[in-house]
């Protein structure tokens, strides 16, 4: 499972100047997934076969995903996993593509990172995948990427002479990668990695990592209030959390990388909540992800595609981290059942191919079904819990009790939310993609019906959802629920 990074130095750029950008809105984009290999393996009842991986890859490839970025750590079963991966897309064909994500804090945590020893390791596995028929290709070389690694010098006396010697330049692989890491650095330092860095991988893009309970004043003044903020307050956070300030940043910054493809790309996620004790992982915090914060992730990068090579979707299945979109199943990290049962969140995976699809070709696709997706926490903020021995995580403060739907819909209509009989809310929509939501209410439910000429088009009531105000556990992660119109034909 990925370790996150936090407080990496990228909002320091005040004076950053605007330069050249080495993208087009004529190159070939692409969308891709993370999928989190080491909870694929390991012996357990989770255990994937080649079928688990054909389905994964079926899945994905059915919703407008390109490929799948393979995070790996030094487990023991990391090669015989990616192996059975890149088999599966071999024998379904369709030609759905495959890359290593070398986990560096993994790693880095299984072997001494600054080792030459590692760098082998690095190398051998690199080598022994790179070639395979699946394999991303990026103008003719296969494309490799990293979770951090800024901190290994693999033996050298700083990071990038390591990387450069032991990874990048060596002859083992030297002109063979298309190398697009994930370094958690301060971004002006990329100017040091001529001869890395073919691109950045801006992994925390998905999130506004900067944005917390400690800072929100900062956002939204001295009076903002983050249980009760004004409409103009509202429009800040939403506006924060949807902004492209900080890829751009990311964008100017490679340019500096002498000689480099500047290959840039960008994540997106639908949510992000751990919560684990001293005891594992030791992590219990959140990221805002309110605000309809996917898709309008996803329409910011859609009107900056020309900046924008690669999506990176966070995550297939890194469910302690509860910023999953495929099928739960394989090893879960010991603990995250208890955040992640019943929260399917394949409704998120069924929106994306809409905006996959429009990422990749600059247009608008046409809505040819009416859909309805709608999600939710599963309990108030400021509920306490009766039985964990945890408190609330880091930044739950930034929370909204709010039912959050998007509807993508085939003509104008009505959209009706409910959250109790007594607490409705009507929208009028227009053809398109249409953002509404509404407060939830303590012991509640969620509700949500598309009407149209007077005909109840979609009708979506969830019977396993109900906003619990007394809660055993803290859980900030999202009940999702999807329906679409059936289509007569």
């Amino acid at each position: 499972m990925a370790r996150r990074r936090e407080g990496a130095a990228v909002f320091s750029l005040s004076t950053a100047r605007a330069v050249p950008l080495a993208s087009s809105s004529e190159a070939k984009k692409l969308v891709v997934a993370h999928h989190i290999v080491g909870l694929t393996g390991g012996g357990g009842s989770g255990d994937f076969t080649l079928d688990t991986w054909k389905n994964d890859i079926g899945l994905a490839s059915s919703k407008g995903i390109d490929g799948f970025a393979l995070n790996v750590g030094a487990d023991d079963f990391t090669y015989a996993q990616v192996g059975l991966a890149y088999q599966a897309a071999e024998e379904l064909g369709g030609g759905f593509k495959l890359f290593l994500s070398l986990d560096m804090a993994a790693i880095g945590g299984q072997m001494n990172c600054n080792s030459p020893d590692t760098a082998t390791w690095l190398r051998n596995l690199t080598t022994t995948f790179i070639t395979k028929t699946n394999q991303l290709m990026v103008d003719g070389k296969a494309l490799v990427s990293t979770f951090a690694g800024e901190s290994c010098t693999f033996g050298e006396q700083d990071v990038p002479t390591g990387w450069r010697v032991h990874f990048t330049q060596h002859p083992d692989i030297a002109g063979n990668i298309h190398f697009v890491p994930a370094f958690f650095v301060d971004i002006q330092q990329f100017k040091n990695y001529a001869g890395i860095m073919d691109g950045d991988f801006n992994f925390n893009g998905a999130w506004r990592t900067d944005f917390t309970t400690a800072t929100a004043s900062s956002f939204l003044g001295s009076d903002g209030s983050l249980d009760n903020p004004t409409p103009e307050q509202q429009g800040i956070i939403a506006q924060t959390l949807g902004s492209f300030q900080i890829d751009q940043w990311h964008v100017e910054q490679l340019a500096q990388v002498a000689n480099s493809s500047h290959t840039y790309m960008t994540s997106v996620a639908p949510w992000f909540f751990t919560h684990f004790g001293p005891d594992t992982y030791n992590k219990n915090f959140i990221y805002d992800c309110d605000d309809h914060l996917y898709i309008r992730r996803w329409e910011t990068l859609i009107a900056n595609r020309d900046k924008v090579h690669i999506v990176q979707i966070l995550t297939w299945n890194d469910f302690g981290e509860s910023h999953y979109i495929g099928p739960i199943q394989g090893n879960l990290p010991p603990g995250s059942e208890s955040w992640t049962a019943g929260l399917d969140h394949e409704g998120f995976l069924d929106i994306t191919s809409y905006f996959a699809r429009w990422f990749k070709s600059g247009q608008r696709p046409s809505i040819t079904q009416d859909q309805l997706l709608m999600w939710a926490r599963p309990h108030p903020k400021h509920a306490q819990a009766t039985n964990d021995p945890l408190p609330p995580p880091t930044n739950y403060e930034l929370t909204q009790d709010q039912l959050w739907a998007v509807v993508l819909a085939t003509a104008p209509g009505k959209v009706s939310l409910a959250t109790a009989d007594n607490a409705t809310a009507k929208f009028a929509v227009s053809e398109g993609v249409n953002l509404v939501n509404m407060s939830l209410t303590p012991g509640g439910y969620m509700r949500g019906t598309l009407e149209r000429h007077g005909r109840t088009v979609v009708d979506l009531k969830p019977r396993e959802y109900t906003f619990d105000p007394a809660p055993k556990t803290y859980n900030f992660n999202v009940f999702v629920a999807m329906a679409a119109a059936v289509i007569n034909r």
